[in-house]
């Protein structure tokens, strides 16, 4: 039985401190999943907090998933493990029966899983955590009182380092459509051998007070002019898998005017911002630097924003072309605001955040000159 315990402790405690930190290379990603959460449920008073929300608990599965392990305080901790994996389990339980929310987000952006997957992958956790909280007693810790304590507190400093660091810079694997080598424009179009969506042509008619609907190839035997039309739509026969990974970027002059398609091919720089909120003294100066070097390689220099209206007087002396997008596509594509791509034909050569502008002039410098 020991050793069924020991399996039981790695396996729980390695899938909640990767969870955990495949989460907490993201912490933004997770605040934006528990929004739609409290949106679906009407709770709008915790939208403010939704960022701290997911930094404590991407630091309490840490936490957790290393007490688990360590075997230190098996009782309370196994009563902790059960706290979480009941919340998490109800959540996936939301997605898959409410149908609300697409997916849960429990391994992040990096491991999609479906409603199903995860919700049957909680309940084999839930299984297995109540065996260990059963058997708590039987586990012991293999470090001593004073070791186990450090460790403990080392991955909650640790998790809350690597969180506040992607914050400022950039998470280290970006799962996203927008990352790194990506290219757009092939990103928007439909994969090849993808099935489009089956619909079927559906008419509805009235005939002796009663309404009655058919498609095409089920037309009534007794079919006259005694059936008055009323409608005729598309129904849904076979959900196909023909969506692009990209389907809502949009770029828009200040005149509104749709410039998508000539702006993606260019070799050029991004400086995208959803909004201000960070004031410019953080970012501006070297804003300025990386105006200068694009007018030095003649590169275009395009500031995309959901604010184009406030943009123009920010950056009036800097005389660059300022677009719209929508705000939910630049959170996707940047998480740290502002954050400058390098693009080469709608593919992302680089990107980083305002905190490493000067690792990104390197890279515009040395892809100028390569070229």
């Amino acid at each position: 039985m020991k050793w069924v315990l020991n399996i039981l402790r790695w396996v729980v405690g390695i899938t909640f401190i990767f969870s955990g930190l495949i989460k907490a290379d993201d912490p933004l990603g997770l605040s934006y999943k528990m929004l739609e959460f409290f949106e679906a449920w009407g709770f709008h008073f915790f939208d403010n907090y939704t960022l701290a929300a997911s930094i404590i608990m991407n630091i309490f599965e840490v936490l957790a998933g290393v007490a688990l392990i360590v075997g230190w305080q098996m009782r309370f901790f196994s009563w902790f493990l059960l706290g979480l994996i009941l919340f998490f389990t109800y959540l996936t339980a939301y997605v898959l029966f409410s149908g609300k929310i697409k997916e849960c987000g429990c391994f992040g952006n990096c491991i999609p899983l479906s409603g199903i997957q995860t919700f049957v992958k909680d309940i084999i956790l839930l299984l297995m955590i109540l065996l260990l909280l059963l058997n708590a007693k039987h586990i012991h810790p293999w470090l001593n009182n004073t070791t186990a304590p450090m460790i403990l507190f080392g991955s909650i400093v640790a998790s809350l380092l690597l969180q506040v660091h992607v914050l400022k810079h950039l998470p280290f694997f970006d799962c996203l459509p927008y990352k790194k080598g990506s290219n757009l424009i092939e990103e928007m179009k439909v994969p090849q051998g993808a099935i489009a969506d089956s619909f079927s042509i559906v008419f509805k008619y009235k005939k002796n007070q009663k309404i009655v609907e058919f498609d095409q190839a089920h037309f009534p035997a007794d079919f006259d002019s005694t059936y008055e039309f009323i409608d005729r739509f598309d129904k849904l026969i076979r959900k196909g898998n023909a969506e692009p990974l990209i389907s809502d970027f949009n770029l828009r002059t200040l005149a509104g005017n749709d410039t998508t398609a000539a702006i993606l091919p260019l070799n050029a720089i991004w400086f995208m911002c959803k909004d201000f909120d960070r004031p410019t003294a953080y970012w501006k100066e070297q804003f300025n630097m990386i105006d200068s070097l694009a007018k030095l390689y003649h590169l275009p220099l395009f500031v995309i924003t959901a604010l184009p209206d406030e943009a123009t007087t920010i950056f009036l002396a800097n005389k660059v072309s300022i677009l719209k997008c929508d705000a939910t596509v630049i959170k996707t594509a940047a998480r740290v605001q502002p954050t400058y791509f390098l693009m080469q034909q709608g593919t992302i050569i680089s990107k980083y955040s305002y905190a490493d502008v000067a690792i990104f002039k390197n890279t515009v410098e040395k892809f100028m000159q390569n070229k």
